[in-house]
C-alpha cells in the first residue's frame, strides 16, 4: 500500500483500495462540481479519469471553482483537470476531452466506465448522458447546485431517475452559485461514488438528498 493511501485505510480495506485503482470514472464537467469531484477522485486513487468539458475559464468562475485562478482565464477546463491531477497524484490516467458532453460524443464517452459522476449544468445534458448510460448499463451519481442549495442521486442504468426529476421542460431559475454548494455537493457524490466503485451499497440509489446549507435543512425523499 502507498503512504499516500495510509490514511484512507480502514475506512476503505486495502483489497477496496486496490480496487480503485482498477476503476475507470467519467466526470461530465470540469467547473464548480467537476473540479471539485476530480480532485477527491484522484486524492482517492482512482485508477482512470475521463474528465469532460468544452469550455473555457471566465473571471464569473473564480468565486467558485477548483480549477480557476487569474492564470488560467480563458484556458481550458479539461487540460487545466488534466494538470492538477497529474500534479496532485501523478498515478492517476487522465483522459482529457476539450469538448462539451452531447449526443455527438454521448456513446464514445460512457462504453466502458465504470462510473459517471455528472457534474453538468443543463437538463438537457443529464437526459442525454442518462439515455447513454442507460445503454451502455453505466450507474450515474448526479449531483446539481443552485446558490445555497444542492441535491444529490444515484441513478441505476434503465430507472430513468433522472427523466422522472427533470422531465423534458426543465429550466433553472438563476445561475446563482456560492464557493462552498460545490464542494459540499461534490463531497457527497465522491462519498457515493467511492461506496459503488468498492462494491459497497448506494445509501442515496432510488433517493434524492436535498440539502439547504442556508437553513441547514436536508432531507433524503424517495423518488
Amino acid at each position: 500500500m502507498e503512504l499516500r493511501y495510509e490514511r484512507n485505510i480502514p475506512s476503505v480495506s486495502p483489497e477496496e483500495q486496490a480496487a480503485l485503482s482498477r476503476k475507470r470514472v467519467l466526470v461530465t464537467g470540469c467547473g464548480g462540481l467537476g473540479g471539485f469531484l476530480i480532485e477527491y477522485l484522484a486524492r482517492m486513487g482512482v485508477g482512470e479519469l475521463t474528465v469532460a468539458d468544452g469550455d473555457v475559464f471566465e473571471a464569473s468562475n473564480l468565486n467558485r471553482q477548483l480549477l480557476s485562478a487569474p492564470e488560467t482565464l480563458g484556458k481550458g477546463k479539461a487540460a487545466a483537470a488534466a494538470a492538477r491531477v497529474h500534479r496532485i497524484n501523478p498515478r492517476v490516467k487522465v483522459v482529457p476531452v476539450e469538448a462539451f458532453f452531447g449526443k455527438d460524443n454521448a456513446d464514445l464517452l460512457t462504453e466502458g466506465q465504470d462510473l459517471v459522476l455528472d457534474a453538468l449544468d443543463s437538463a438537457e445534458s443529464r437526459l442525454i448522458l442518462e439515455d447513454a448510460c442507460a445503454k451502455w448499463g453505466v450507474t450515474i451519481v448526479h449531483g446539481a447546485i443552485m446558490g445555497w442549495s444542492a441535491q444529490v442521486t444515484v441513478a441505476r442504468p434503465g430507472e430513468n431517475t433522472l427523466h422522472r426529476l427533470y422531465g423534458e421542460s426543465f429550466s433553472p431559475r438563476s445561475k446563482t452559485s456560492l464557493p462552498f454548494t460545490p464542494a459540499f455537493c461534490a463531497a457527497v457524490q465522491a462519498a457515493e461514488a467511492v461506496k459503488l466503485l468498492c462494491g459497497r451499497p448506494s445509501a442515496l440509489e432510488g433517493k434524492l438528498l436535498v440539502a439547504d446549507l442556508l437553513q441547514m435543512n436536508w432531507e433524503v425523499i424517495r423518488i
